[in-house]
């Protein structure tokens, strides 16, 4: 019986192995040899940024780079052997390695210490399954002191600062490990030692580089570090774009916008492994290509004078003792026709915390972000609105007389200038033209010492919709984020009608400014602002430019809603504002030989800046809008001066505008009488503002005066 049942028993035995053998045996020979393909995507280096001409402007700096793969199967031991060993090949900071990290890989290096920071009872919770071992985990990392943190020799420091990057990459995708101040030496020693470093390589990474420093840097924004990665609070966006946590990306402005643009193809790798996480192969399936490269239609040797200018100016009129909150100015130039930006400046006074000292920094940004009442620069706005309702008519004549208004602080100009028309409005910036253009068309009527009656909720809603046709109030459209309004009076009462028909209300940034003016300077056509003028394929050849991808054309976003002798009239107004008699502007333009137009503007308003105990003080905003040629505009201009002054101060306003369009003008003149060279031709005249595909076509004293304006 014996005997049979260990017959049987053996023969059970053989129909097993013989049914795994014959029936399952290709099933496990396959699941013995499976593979898996795992293709890891590369990061490239981003396009360039160029200006109109072909200059760089943001390029990428080639760097000595050590990076780590972990594989599938790489234990933590192995990592941590490989961080000790790298360790003493390279240098890396320790100090930036947060308090969690550095309790992490105190318990690695070491557990039994770690072990006793858990008592036995504990312990034998965990056993009965009443603690887990997360709770104990967290208990040892709660129990560790800074005594025992402190024991961390300097060399253990450096392994921890090593180690914890190459833990922060997924597995199979290269992550950096050191690529800032790599020395020759480092890298030599690395690569001599590759073999003894599982997982570690040698290789060129990039790191953005701004060419002309800080000019313009706040508008063409900034690139996050291999450290850093994705925004977290963008992160599932990305990720769903194909991005990795740790991959590069535009987090402002320029950067930001044109990222699917900048951000280029990555270089595609597949890695074979076995069931066990092995790699068996790597097989490239795309080499990648660098981000598309953008041509701004800035033009950097215009931009670093306008920047000059602004710095020099700022510096010369602090020293006016009533400028003392004064701590910024804005300037854009814009080519009327095209919307193309030929410059786009903005600078501030900050005090350096180190130094204590004021120092001048870029604040391009403010043109689109920050918003300022503009004064009387929006007065051509009122009159085409008095046109349009009828309120006034071209020629109209108005009493420019002390206004009595019965409550109310007496309301007059700068100075009484008696029966003017429209015109002369304009260039003396008389401000009860104005009021009695508004009252007529909110259907009231002005009678001395009466109170005013009129539909100031009527006059509101049509004043700011007919202005917002120009720009004012409204986004520009520019292709940058972080676009403001500006910000709209609260309440609509009579008196704060007055106010915003004289630009002494709602808010407007200098960007609106300037698309106000252009929208004026070009016949009435609103056309869209933009920086991005070309977007091409990357080049092989490094000295040229690439085949264009797409080429930006202008845009219109809507035509004035008024007959173009308007328009011209208006024009006509402000070419008087510089060149005619006593225009608030003469003194001085009318010496420039490119026939200025333009109009000026000062507002009465209170500092709203970073010094919060002078907030709420009384100060002037200074501003100038201006195009020229009068009769072929070929360059529009904002300047906007928050601040400027307390009481009286000197006309920044106008010593900033003629400085930069005189740049202008003179930098076109000195280029045309140049010899084109191989860069112009390569990439156009830094100043030719023609298009071929332009949508529109235009037909053509003293510092109290501006003060009281």
């Amino acid at each position: 019986m014996l005997f049979f049942a260990v017959f049987m028993l053996f023969s059970i035995l053989v129909l097993r192995l013989g049914e795994l053998q014959i029936v399952f045996g290709d099933d496990f020979k396959r699941e013995i040899e499976r593979t898996e393909d795992v293709t890891v995507s590369n990061p490239v280096p981003r396009g360039k940024m160029l200006d109109r001409s072909g200059k760089v402007i943001v390029d990428n700096t080639p760097l000595n780079a050590i990076t780590y793969t972990k594989q599938s199967d790489t234990t933590t031991k192995d990592m941590l052997e490989t961080a000790e060993k790298l360790a003493k090949l390279i240098d890396l900071d320790s100090s930036k390695v947060p308090e969690r990290d550095k309790k992490d890989f105190w318990i690695l290096i070491h557990p039994e210490k770690a072990k006793d920071k858990i008592t036995a009872k504990e312990w034998n919770l965990l056993d009965q399954k009443k603690l887990d071992n997360e709770k104990i985990y967290k208990l040892q990392l709660d129990r560790i002191t800074n005594e025992d943190l402190n024991s961390l020799t300097p060399q253990e420091l450096e392994t921890c600062a090593i180690w914890r990057e190459m833990n922060s990459g997924y597995s199979l995708t290269p992550q950096i490990v050191k690529n800032k101040d790599v020395t020759p030496e480092e890298f030599a020693a690395v690569s001599e030692n590759l073999e003894n470093l599982p997982g570690v390589d040698t290789t060129t990474d990039w790191d953005r580089n701004y060419v002309f420093g800080d000019t313009l840097k706040s508008i063409l924004g900034e690139v996050s570090s291999s450290e850093s990665g994705l925004p977290k609070e963008q992160l599932e966006t990305y990720l769903a774009k194909g991005y990795s946590r740790n991959d590069r990306v535009g987090k402002s402005y320029l950067e930001l916008k044109y990222e699917d643009v900048l951000r280029g193809e990555k270089a595609k790798v597949k890695n074979v492994t076995d069931k066990t996480g092995k790699v068996l192969s790597t097989d490239v399936i795309s080499e990648g290509q660098r981000g598309k490269d953008l041509v701004l239609t800035i033009d950097m040797d215009l931009q670093a004078q306008v920047d000059k200018i602004i710095e020099e100016e700022m510096w010369k009129a602090k020293q006016n003792p009533n400028t003392g909150l004064m701590d910024r100015a804005f300037v854009v130039l814009m080519n009327p026709k095209t919307g193309e930006i030929l410059a786009m400046s903005g600078k501030q006074l900050v005090k350096n915390k180190e130094t204590g000292k004021m120092e001048m920094r870029d604040y391009a940004q403010g043109n689109i972000t920050s918003s300022y009442n503009v004064g009387s620069a929006v007065k051509g706005a009122t009159i085409l609105t008095g046109y349009k309702t009828g309120a006034i008519k071209p020629g109209d004549t108005q009493l420019d007389e002390p206004l009595v208004i019965k409550n109310t602080q007496t309301k007059k100009s700068w100075k009484t200038f008696g029966r003017i028309n429209d015109l002369r409005a304009l260039q003396v910036s008389s401000n009860v033209y104005m009021w009695k253009t508004v009252i007529a068309m909110a259907h009231g009527q002005y009678v001395p010492n009466r109170p005013l009656v009129l539909d100031s909720d009527y006059g509101f809603d049509t004043m700011r919709k007919s202005f917002s046709q120009f720009g004012l109030g409204s986004r520009t459209g520019i292709d940058l984020p972080n676009e403001t309004t500006g910000f709209p009076g609260p309440e609509k009462k009579p008196g704060l009608l007055l106010d915003f028909a004289i630009g002494q209300y709602d808010t407007y940034t200098p960007i609106q400014l300037a698309q106000y003016i252009a929208t004026i300077a070009n016949g009435g056509y609103r056309i869209e602002p933009h920086l991005v003028k070309e977007i091409r394929d990357p080049s092989e050849n490094t000295n040229e430019l690439g085949p264009i991808v797409q080429e930006i054309q202008p845009k219109v976003l809507n035509r004035l809603d008024m007959k173009d002798d308007w328009i011209k009239r208006v024009q006509e107004g402000f070419r008087m504002v510089f060149q005619v008699g006593d225009g608030t502007g003469v003194g001085y333009w009318k010496s420039a030989a490119y026939n200025p137009a333009g109009k000026t503007g000062t507002a009465e308003a209170f500092y709203d800046g970073s010094d919060k105990t002078k907030r709420g003080t009384p100060v002037w905003n200074l501003s100038l809008v201006s195009f020229a040629p009068y009769d072929n505009p070929e360059v529009s201009m904002a300047v906007v001066v928050p601040w400027a002054y307390q009481g009286s101060g000197p006309s920044i306003n106008h010593t900033i505008g003629r400085r930069v369009m005189d740049a202008y003008f003179d930098l076109k003149k000195a280029r045309a009488a140049a010899e084109p060279t191989a860069e112009q031709n390569a990439g156009g005249n830094l100043l030719d503002t023609t298009s071929t595909s332009t949508p529109v076509e235009t037909t053509p004293t003293a510092e109290t005066t501006e003060q009281t304006e």
